[in-house]
């Protein structure tokens, strides 16, 4: 994957899709269901309703690009299983192609106004 994170937009359809779609397949459902435009550059997500296969299709100033990867054991967690097409970052995607959960990781490291919200700081300059 050699895309530059900030700049790339990962959309994540909301529905299952039917595996058996290829290019043109998930570029209509691109554009009439997500209502997007596929030519854009950005990438987009498609998931089975096993959970088992996750396709990525985006455009590369020459053609079509499709990734598929399919799962032997496990399942990967949609971040649009509420229903809806929804948009993470390029981070996420790693995460999900990964098989990490983004809702469970905790982050070690907090803003301080995160912090001075939480009192965390009062604590500290107490002690």
């Amino acid at each position: 994957m050699f895309f530059p994170e900030g700049q790339v937009r990962v959309y994540v359809y909301g529905e299952p899709a039917d595996m058996r779609r290829s290019f043109d397949g998930l570029y209509a459902l691109t554009t009439q269901a997500m209502k997007l435009d596929a030519l854009s550059g950005h990438l987009f997500t498609f998931i089975n309703r096993r959970g088992t296969m996750i396709k990525v299709l985006y455009w590369d100033r020459s053609g079509w690009c499709l990734w598929a990867k399919r799962l032997e054991r496990g399942r990967f967690r949609s971040p649009a299983d509420r229903g809806g097409t929804r948009e993470m970052d390029y981070t996420g995607l790693k995460m999900l192609l990964e098989g990490i959960e983004p809702a469970r990781v905790r982050r070690r490291y907090q803003r301080p106004e995160r912090i001075k919200m939480l009192g965390v700081e009062d604590v500290c300059a107490a002690s």
